[in-house]
C-alpha cells in the first residue's frame, strides 16, 4: 500500500487528501499540519465562488479548474449533504464604476445565469455604471472543512497535529509527500515568489441581506450565507499582521453600508483576519528531491491566494493526477477521477 503524506491542513490540503483518498486504490493517505480548522486561514475565507486572476497561469487552465470545482460543488448542493458540508447557491452583482474591458468573463458560462445587470438594477448603485448579475455557489468554510475531515477519517485517511520544519523529515516514512502548506511553502521549500496579502473581514447577522454584493476588484463585498454575513475586506501585499486593525474596521464598514446602508444595522460583529497565500501562478508541479542518495517524490499545490475556494476541487484533481504518476506511471491507474 503507497502511504501518502499531505503537508497542510487547510482547504486546499485536505480537499486534495480526500480526492487522493477516493481516487488512488491502495493508498493510505495522512494529513499533517500544525493546524487544523477552526485555527487555519481557510477559516477565515469567505469561500465564494469567484475566480481569482492568476496572471501567469493560462486562461485555459484556470477555467478547467475553476468548471471542476463548480460542477463538483453543485452536485454536493444537490444533494442531502448540501447542509452539512455548507454549500449553497447564491445570487446577487458585481458592480463597476466604469466598464470592464472584458464584459464577459471567462468563467460566465461557468456560473449560473450571468447576464450584465439593466439600468433599472444598477439604479440601486448610482455611483457604479456597469454590472453583471448571475448565481454562484458559496462554501460555509468552517463547515465545509468539517465536512472534508469526516470524509477523510470515512476513507480511513489521518489527521495528524505536527508542525513539519523540513520535507526531508519524512523521508523513509512515506512514499510521496504533496505539499499543500500554503503560506509556510515560502519556508519550508524556499519559495520566495510566495508572498502574504493580509485580509480582514468582519462577520455580522443580518439575515435581511439575500444577495451578495461585490465590487469589480473585490476590495469590497457583501456575501450572505449559512452562518452569518461576511464584510470585506483588505488587500494588504506583504503585510504579515495577525491583529484586527480598529481603522481597517471602520473602513469596511463604512464601504459595505454604503452598498447596503441596511447593514447598519447588523449585529453580533465579529473580525477576523488571515494571510493569502499568493503567488503570480499557483504552483502545480511534481518533483523528486535527491539527497544523499535518497528519493523523496513531492507533489506541489499552493499558491491559491484569495482565490482557493473557486478552484481547489479542479487542483485536488490535478494534484491526484501527479501522485497517481509518481505511485505507479501505467495507464489504469485510478479508480476514479
Amino acid at each position: 500500500m503507497a502511504r501518502v503524506a499531505v503537508v497542510g491542513g487547510g482547504l486546499v490540503g485536505l480537499s486534495t487528501a480526500v480526492c487522493i483518498s477516493e481516487s488512488v486504490p491502495q493508498c493510505s493517505v495522512t494529513v499533517l499540519s500544525e493546524k487544523f480548522t477552526p485555527e487555519t486561514t481557510s477559516d477565515v475565507a469567505a469561500g465564494m465562488l469567484i475566480p481569482h486572476p492568476y496572471p501567469d497561469m493560462p486562461i485555459e487552465q484556470q477555467k478547467r479548474w475553476f468548471q471542476e470545482t463548480f460542477n463538483y460543488l453543485l452536485a454536493i448542493c444537490n444533494s442531502v449533504e448540501a447542509a452539512d458540508a455548507g454549500i449553497q447557491l447564491l445570487s446577487g452583482w458585481q458592480i463597476f464604476r466604469t466598464a470592464p474591458e472584458q464584459k464577459v468573463p471567462f468563467w460566465a458560462d461557468t456560473v449560473l445565469g450571468f447576464r450584465v445587470m439593466s439600468e433599472a438594477e444598477l439604479r440601486r448603485f448610482p455611483d457604479y455604471r456597469f454590472g453583471q448579475a448571475f448565481t454562484t455557489l458559496k462554501c460555509d468554510s468552517r463547515r465545509y472543512l468539517r465536512w472534508l475531515e469526516s470524509r477523510l477519517k470515512r476513507d480511513g485517511g489521518q489527521l495528524q497535529a505536527r508542525k513539519i520544519e523540513d520535507l526531508w523529515e519524512l523521508c523513509g516514512q512515506y512514499d510521496v509527500i504533496v505539499n499543500c502548506s500554503g503560506l509556510g511553502a515560502r519556508v519550508l521549500v524556499g519559495d520566495l515568489k510566495l508572498y502574504p496579502v493580509r485580509g480582514q473581514v468582519l462577520k455580522v447577522q443580518a439575515p435581511w441581506v439575500m444577495h451578495f454584493v461585490r465590487v469589480d476588484d473585490g476590495s469590497t463585498y457583501i456575501y450572505p450565507g449559512m452562518s452569518g454575513v461576511t464584510l470585506g475586506g483588505t488587500r494588504q501585499k506583504n503585510d504579515w499582521r495577525l491583529s484586527v486593525d480598529a481603522s481597517d474596521t471602520k473602513d469596511i464598514l463604512s464601504r459595505c453600508c454604503a452598498l447596503e446602508p441596511s447593514l447598519q444595522r447588523a449585529c453580533e460583529m465579529s473580525e477576523w483576519v488571515g494571510l493569502r497565500p499568493c503567488r503570480s501562478a499557483i504552483r502545480m508541479e511534481k518533483e523528486v528531491l535527491q539527497r544523499g542518495g535518497y528519493q523523496l517524490p513531492v507533489v506541489h499545490n499552493y499558491g491559491h491566494g484569495g482565490g482557493g475556494f473557486s478552484v481547489h476541487q479542479g487542483c485536488a484533481q490535478e494534484a491526484t493526477r501527479l501522485v497517481g504518476e509518481l505511485i505507479a506511471p501505467t495507464r489504469g491507474f485510478f479508480a476514479k477521477l
